[in-house]
């Protein structure tokens, strides 16, 4: 199969990107090793970091104390998401000026579908220059891509990685085995450790080896029909993705040291449910589970989580209250003690219009869960208009949850609405 399919997927990957956002905004710290922190605080880990960072060996998930020992010239800088998404959406719509834009797949990663008359060896390779100069001077010099063209999306995203940064890798058919076997098995996106110590266990221990395999037995490496569908993907063929429905809405906080008591730690989650409940509204969705995790401040103790069932429900006020029930429990069960983290989770999603209201238990009748719809509504209009935190639900209190926006999910990019809320 390989030998017939043409080049038919363009991927681009921003590199560095939080960290190259940061260094094009601050003329002061480009060439200079930056690593982007959530909170001002050495305890907690780095989010990105520039490449001059990364030669000291600094990578995402590098806790700061360790960052500072590794490079004592660091400069660490507090996230700035909404930025993040601004320049987000001008690369998008540069990247679309010279090539239609098939799918968001991240903050920093696009890929686009190739047409019959621009997927050449030497089309592809004047296509991917037109876009790194266009990004260059109508977004920022700092914000450079590694691009990978392929015929599939898989082997395009892993072309990608293959130069980095700033580089062009091309995957023709013919060259694919032979580019492929000389990678690790870990290249594969959505290889992780678990998965490749299951392919070890039945003796793929390389690419080579897996290239190898016919779909029967790749199906049965991976103990799915995933298998099957890896094995074509490697050998060329450009399969239909698979759509994914939302399954969740949630945002996390790692905390400030000031914020790490149980009671300010409370106020911040209930910020965060808030937000959470706001864009459930505005997906025109309910609810069914809301999920309570935390992170205490001593590696020693770890973590808590637990979820709480309730009638599907879409309103800010039922969700505090459960909300609230959660945290005894938590409190109970995990003890009042300081916390690094704090997260909440809505799960089990359907369509609001879906629900009908005489189908809600007892305790909440249908005119209670109007009016409490109505307030949850008008509280959002009034955010909406006049910024952030205008108007709360007792969660403002010691200005422990004032928020500074939401954080970026690589896989979900917020809406600008989000970091107004």
């Amino acid at each position: 199969m390989s030998e017939s399919v043409p080049l038919r997927w363009l991927y681009l990957d921003l590199n560095s990107y939080f960290a190259s956002v940061e260094q094009q905004l601050d003329p002061s710290i480009r060439g200079r090793p930056v690593v982007v922190a959530p909170v001002h605080t050495d305890s907690t880990s780095a989010i990105a970091a520039s490449y001059e960072a990364k030669a000291f060996g600094i990578r995402t998930g590098t806790k700061i104390y360790e960052a500072k020992a590794l490079c004592r010239d660091l400069v660490i800088v507090p996230g700035q998401h909404e930025e993040y998404v601004r320049f987000h959406h001008r690369i998008i719509e540069e990247v679309g000026r010279h090539v239609p834009v098939t799918a968001v797949c991240s903050i920093d990663e696009v890929a686009c579908r190739l047409m019959d008359n621009e997927n050449g060896i030497a089309e592809v390779t004047a296509l991917a220059a037109r876009i790194k100069a266009g990004i260059r001077a109508n977004v920022g010099e700092c914000l450079t891509s590694s691009i990978g063209v392929a015929p599939n999306r898989l082997l395009a995203k892993m072309a990608a990685d293959m130069k980095k940064p700033d580089g062009l890798t091309i995957l023709p058919a013919e060259s694919l085995k032979a580019r492929l076997s000389a990678l690790p098995l870990s290249d594969i996106p959505g290889v992780g450790r678990n998965m490749e110590r299951r392919l070890n266990a039945v003796g793929i221990v390389d690419m080579a080896r897996l290239l190898a395999l016919d779909e029967r037995e790749a199906r049965l490496a991976w103990g799915s029909v995933w298998g099957e569908r890896m094995h074509w993907l490697l050998q060329g063929a450009d399969l239909a993705e698979t759509p994914t429905e939302r399954r969740s809405i949630g945002h996390s906080h790692v905390l400030g040291p000031e914020k790490r008591t149980p009671e300010r730690a409370r106020l911040v989650a209930r910020r965060l449910l808030a937000k959470a409940a706001t864009r459930l509204r505005r997906a025109q969705n309910r609810t069914k589970l809301l999920g309570l995790s935390v992170k205490a401040e001593d590696r020693g103790v770890g973590k808590w989580s637990a979820s709480v069932r309730m009638p599907p429900v879409m309103d800010t006020v039922t969700l505090l209250v459960a909300l609230e029930g959660l945290w005894r429990r938590m409190l109970g069960e995990f003890g009042a003690r300081r916390l690094l983290q704090v997260g909440v989770t809505l799960s089990e999603l359907g369509d609001a219009d879906a629900v009908q209201l005489h189908l809600f238990e007892a305790s909440m009748d249908a005119g209670s869960e109007v009016r409490r719809l109505a307030l949850s509504r008008a509280m959002d209009r009034v955010n909406e208009r006049f910024g952030r935190d205008a108007v709360t639900m007792g969660h403002d209190a010691l200005g422990a949850a004032r928020s500074s926006g939401p954080r970026i999910a690589f896989t979900r990019i917020p809406e600008l609405a989000e970091f107004h809320e």
